[in-house]
C-alpha cells in the first residue's frame, strides 16, 4: 500500500493521535508550559487536516473518524489527568466520559440493528467541544504560565457541565427518534 497527497489529512490525524502520550505525561509531571505547547501543536494540526481535507478534496471514511476520534482521545486524556493531578473536578471528568459512552454505545446499536451511522455533530455537540478545549487551555494555562481568575475558571467547569447534558440528550433523542422512524418504516 502506497501512501500520497492525499492521505496526508489521514496521517496527520494520526499523528495528532500519538500526541495524547506526551500530553498525558506532560500534565501528569505538571509541565503545563510544555503541554499547553502540545496542544497548540495539536490545534494548528487539526485546522490543517481540516483544511486540506476540505480544500483539496481529501475526504475519506477513515479521516471522518480518526480526526473526531484524535479530538476526542487528547480532549479525554487531558480531562483525565488534569482530575488526577487535581485540577478539574473528578465529576466533570464523569459525566463527560459517560456522555461519550452513551454516544459510543448509541452509535454501535445504531449501526448494529438499524444501519450506517453518519457521524454528524450539532451546534451543541460542537459547543460543548469548544467549551471543553477552552476549559482544558485555560486549566494548563492558569496553571502554567498566567493565573486566570478563579470564577472564569468556574464558569467554564458549569458550561462544560451544562452543555455535555445537553448534547447527550441531543444525541439520544435525535438518533432515537431516526431509529424509531426508520423502524416504523421497515415495518410497513
Amino acid at each position: 500500500m502506497s501512501l500520497g497527497l492525499k492521505d496526508l489529512p489521514n496521517l496527520i490525524s494520526i499523528a495528532r493521535i500519538l500526541l495524547a502520550l506526551p500530553v498525558a505525561y506532560l500534565l501528569l509531571e505538571e509541565r503545563f508550559s510544555e503541554a499547553l505547547l502540545l496542544f497548540f501543536i495539536a490545534g494548528v494540526s487539526d485546522a490543517l487536516d481540516g483544511y486540506l481535507a476540505k480544500h483539496f478534496g481529501w475526504h475519506s471514511r477513515l479521516g471522518s473518524i480518526l480526526d473526531p476520534l484524535a479530538d476526542k482521545l487528547l480532549l479525554v486524556t487531558a480531562f483525565i489527568c488534569l482530575a488526577w493531578i487535581g485540577v478539574i473536578p473528578l465529576w466533570l471528568v464523569m459525566m463527560v466520559l459517560g456522555r461519550d459512552l452513551i454516544i459510543v454505545f448509541g452509535a454501535l446499536a445504531f449501526h448494529l440493528l438499524i444501519g450506517r451511522y453518519e457521524m454528524a455533530p450539532t451546534w451543541i455537540s460542537k459547543l460543548n467541544t469548544a467549551l471543553q478545549i477552552i476549559l482544558v487551555l485555560a486549566l494548563v494555562l492558569s496553571n502554567g504560565l498566567y493565573h486566570l481568575p478563579g470564577g472564569l475558571l468556574a464558569w467554564l467547569v458549569y458550561g462544560v457541565s451544562v452543555t455535555t447534558v445537553l448534547s447527550g440528550l441531543d444525541y439520544v433523542w435525535t438518533w432515537g427518534r431516526k431509529a424509531y422512524r426508520i423502524k416504523q418504516k421497515q415495518r410497513r
